[in-house]
């Protein structure tokens, strides 16, 4: 289970509203399974079927939350024209088994839909997201 509070929730929403048609992307770090903190980041491909984190970027994002005491929890994208779910891309590019891979899906514009996922050799195993008010 990884726990989100609300408002970040709401941010990376908005982070994919605004990104819109491209895929946007993120991290989330916290202890525990309880998110805290939630970085945007650049997508270098541009592109609305696929990301990639810009290296130097997730280093230092990284760095800085170990210099905080925190952990990488989750990577976050959008699709923003398909389901939350994992494509067969990011299945094959989930490395970090320990991280969960949450999903933005913006396929109803209306209702965004996001769900979290553990991967883990090719092995895709449903998350729950607690919501925290």
């Amino acid at each position: 289970m990884i726990r989100i509070p609300q408002s970040l929730y709401d941010q990376m929403i908005a982070h994919a509203t605004q990104g819109f048609p491209l895929e946007v992307c993120g991290i989330l770090g916290g202890t525990g399974g309880n998110v805290s903190v939630m970085q945007r980041m650049t997508n270098t491909d541009a592109s609305h079927e696929h990301f990639t984190m810009d290296p130097r970027e997730q280093f230092a994002v990284v760095k800085d939350l170990r210099a905080k005491g925190l952990t990488l929890l989750a990577i976050y994208h959008s699709h923003p024209e398909t389901p939350a779910r994992p494509s067969r891309e990011d299945i094959r590019l989930a490395l970090t088994p320990d991280v969960s891979h949450v999903i933005i899906s913006l396929a109803d514009r209306d209702k965004p839909a996001i769900n979290s996922y553990k991967i883990n050799d090719g092995n895709v195993r449903l998350e729950t997201i607690e919501v925290i008010v």
